[in-house]
């Protein structure tokens, strides 16, 4: 695995429209690779999530991990590692919540954020499998 550079803030690509990756692309090995390289580029830098943009590729994909005594995260619940392909994000509800975050691509920076409260997402899996979440609260503020 490689640990991949993080675009930062000013960078182009950060704000141009990531393309949906289609279920036999992501099963190739390419693809499979590239997740692998995201997840690590994540964990090396303490990340809550990163996305496939941050580090370049115009895809849809993105992975969210809240690990116990994440040193940037000490506040967040835990979420297991969740690999998101062309996730789609629909509010349940108009309820909200401000919680300070910080972003990968924008270095020693943080700052107070209002976010939607009760989100469903749904998503591919790496393996292509749909699913379909209800998360509230500080979850739905991460994903």
């Amino acid at each position: 695995m490689a640990v991949l550079n993080i675009l930062q803030v000013g960078h182009p690509t950060l704000r141009e429209r990531a393309e949906e990756i289609s279920p036999e692309e992501l099963a190739s090995d390419e693809w499979q690779v590239f997740i692998d390289n995201l997840v690590e580029t994540m964990r090396a830098a303490n990340g809550a999530g990163l996305a496939a943009n941050q580090v370049g590729t115009l895809r849809r994909i993105c992975a969210v991990e809240v690990r116990a005594q994440n040193p940037r995260y000490p506040e967040k619940e835990p979420i297991p590692l969740t690999i998101l392909v062309n996730p789609v994000i629909t509010l349940v509800d108009e309820s909200t919540m401000s919680s300070y975050e910080g972003c990968l691509s924008v270095p020693n920076l943080r700052g107070r954020v209002t976010r939607n409260a009760h989100i469903e997402i749904t998503y591919l899996d790496r393996e292509g499998t749909a699913h379909k979440r209800i998360a509230q609260g500080i979850q739905a503020v991460t994903y």
